[in-house]
């Protein structure tokens, strides 16, 4: 009961504190690198390349945001030029398979909201979606949309995640500092890091050997550390405007 009466009195000033100002937010997206940890690093050797967005929303002039982030890497991809079928030799097609992970994450963020750099501390809660595909498309066409002959999914799994981030916004643009109010507020270089606990899944690696695609299958915790360079942005909504 004590716990829940400081939760609520902790959301009932929150709250006070949005209603003295305009709503303010925060979005972004940035290039992204994600390392695979321990059980998860020895079945997958190599780092997924991808990228993530977020939005948030600030309480008023406090340091506290709450938003959500989503995010697609590939940890491998292999694609080998085979014979159509055992009876059409003559004509080759490429299969392509792909590894992949979606990440999408509630986020709780402490930022200051005044200066121009902004370190930030992020708590994360959210899943993870594990993918293996293998594409066939023709080798020859003029048209990309014409390549794709046929696709299918060889494993996917979901796993909980969840961890703690940080980082630091460098501003790069002020629009206060020319004059100007609502709107966008304020452009920033983003520096960040997380590290992640990942609940177990099953997932697939291919690699190969001797011109032929040789897959593997595992199950394992999969914990994660990213890294991410990107662009934020600070930016106001009239209240008033937004109720006409």
């Amino acid at each position: 009961m004590r716990h829940l009466k400081i939760v609520l009195a902790a959301v009932l000033v929150l709250a006070a504190c949005a209603v003295s100002a305009q709503p303010q937010f925060q979005a972004g997206g940035n290039f992204s690198l994600a390392y695979p940890q321990k059980d998860f690093k020895k079945n997958i050797d190599n780092a997924g390349i991808g990228g993530a967005g977020h939005f948030a929303y600030r309480f008023g002039r406090s340091p506290f945001l709450v938003g959500a982030s989503i995010g697609f890497w590939i940890y491998g991809s292999n694609t080998r030029s085979v014979p159509f079928s055992e009876t059409i030799d003559e004509v080759y097609v490429d299969v392509t398979t792909t590894n992949s992970f979606v990440m999408g994450h509630l986020k709780f963020r402490i930022q200051p909201q005044a200066g121009p750099l902004r370190p930030y501390i992020d708590g994360l809660l959210g899943l993870n979606f594990l993918n293996t595909s293998t594409e066939i498309s023709s080798e020859d066409s003029d048209w990309e949309e014409d390549r794709h002959i046929a696709r299918s999914n060889n494993s996917n799994d979901v796993a909980s995640n969840y961890g703690f981030g940080g980082g630091l916004m460098v501003r790069v643009y002020d629009a206060q500092a020319r004059g100007r109010e609502g709107g966008l507020q304020a452009v920033f270089v983003d520096l960040g890091i997380r590290s992640l606990k990942g609940g177990k899944a099953e997932y697939m690696t291919v690699r190969e050997e001797d011109d032929e695609a040789v897959f593997e299958r595992y199950k394992s915790e999969t914990d994660l550390v990213t890294y991410h360079l990107g662009v934020s942005f600070d930016f106001t909504v009239n209240s008033g405007a937004a109720g006409e």
